[in-house]
């Protein structure tokens, strides 16, 4: 993740050096009958003005560094969206939408992009009806049933070599990732999220930046309520409210795909990386890690798929990020 972050904060420097406008790019990462997947990286700010897009394909984008606000029409009105890391926005064919950032500058995201007859036919095998296969939900928020799929996506995009898998290791992670957001979201909830004012969730959106710069640090309740200008009590329950999950839990399943991302990654001894990324001591990393993963750290390290580099002649090309 500290690759990825930092891919991010240089883009944003250069940015504020250049004194341009912030912008949105989107690179190809691969691509084939139906689908692709793109690493795109905004740079758009407070200063910047919300865009309105329209989604021509089916779009489940993962969040993997900053936050954006998210508005757009759901089943059930209406809706105003938080994205923060590890949740997923979602998109269907032909929705218009509104992104901002008020809260703070700058976002990256893995995209994954379906035609509709390749995402039809990837809910007919889940068992979906046609007429249920439209997102009823902006956005999944973190969750353990999308843990591993998220935290492999986001190992390739760290990888050393840039995360350039073949092809079919990609589009392996997204029938996986459609099949498991076709499930959730049919359990969904028809919550819209109106009831969080702006400044409610320009204080959770720094909280939650807050949370990313100092993921390895005790941070206590108290202190993310301070930075979000609220209470303790009224943070731990618009925190909730707009991100899904409590603050606890929010940091611990960041911590941990943190340190997934690492030992897919990277040499480092265990230990090494469950200090680093804010646990106590291994046993205790040992036992959150299972809980979230099914595996202990080691068996996820072994078990990890190994970046490949891309067939010759596929190049990275740029286009737009939805």
């Amino acid at each position: 993740m500290a690759k990825i972050a930092v891919e991010l904060a240089n883009a944003l420097a250069r940015r504020d050096v250049a004194g341009a406008a912030g912008s949105t790019t989107g690179q190809v990462m691969a691509a084939g009958d139906g689908w692709s997947v793109s690493d795109v990286l905004c740079t758009c700010g407070p200063q910047d003005r919300p865009f309105e897009e329209q989604h021509s394909k089916y779009s489940i984008a993962l969040i993997i560094a900053g936050t954006f606000r998210y508005r757009s029409e759901s089943r059930w009105g209406l809706s105003n969206e938080l994205m923060t890391p590890g949740g997923l926005l979602l998109g269907n064919p032909g929705q218009c939408f509104e992104c901002g950032h008020e809260h703070g500058a700058g976002d990256r995201c893995l995209s994954f992009q379906f035609e509709p007859e390749y995402f039809e036919g990837l809910a007919a095998d889940a068992g979906v009806a046609s007429r249920e296969t439209k997102f009823p939900v902006l956005r999944l928020p973190s969750a353990h049933a999308l843990s591993p799929i998220v935290t492999e996506a986001c190992s390739g995009l760290a990888a050393p070599d840039g995360g350039s898998w073949k092809a079919a290791l990609w589009e392996e992670l997204g029938v996986q990732l459609a099949t498991q957001v076709l499930q959730l979201v049919g359990g969904a909830s028809g919550r819209v999220n109106r009831a969080a004012s702006p400044s409610v969730m320009r204080g959770v959106a720094r909280a939650v930046r807050w949370i990313e710069k100092n993921s390895d640090s005790a941070l206590t309740l108290a202190e993310l309520a301070r930075v979000a200008g609220l209470s303790s009590f009224h943070f731990l329950r618009t925190f909730e409210q707009v991100t899904g999950v409590t603050p606890h839990q929010y940091l611990k399943r960041m911590r941990l795909r943190q340190a997934a991302i690492r030992l897919a990654t990277e040499p480092a001894k265990v230990l090494d990386i469950a200090l680093d990324c804010g646990f106590g001591d291994v046993s205790n990393f040992t036992r959150a890690f299972r809980g979230e993963f099914g595996v202990s750290p080691r068996d996820y390290r072994s078990q990890a798929r190994r970046p490949a580099r891309m067939d010759k002649g596929a190049c990275p090309a740029r286009c737009g990020p939805w």
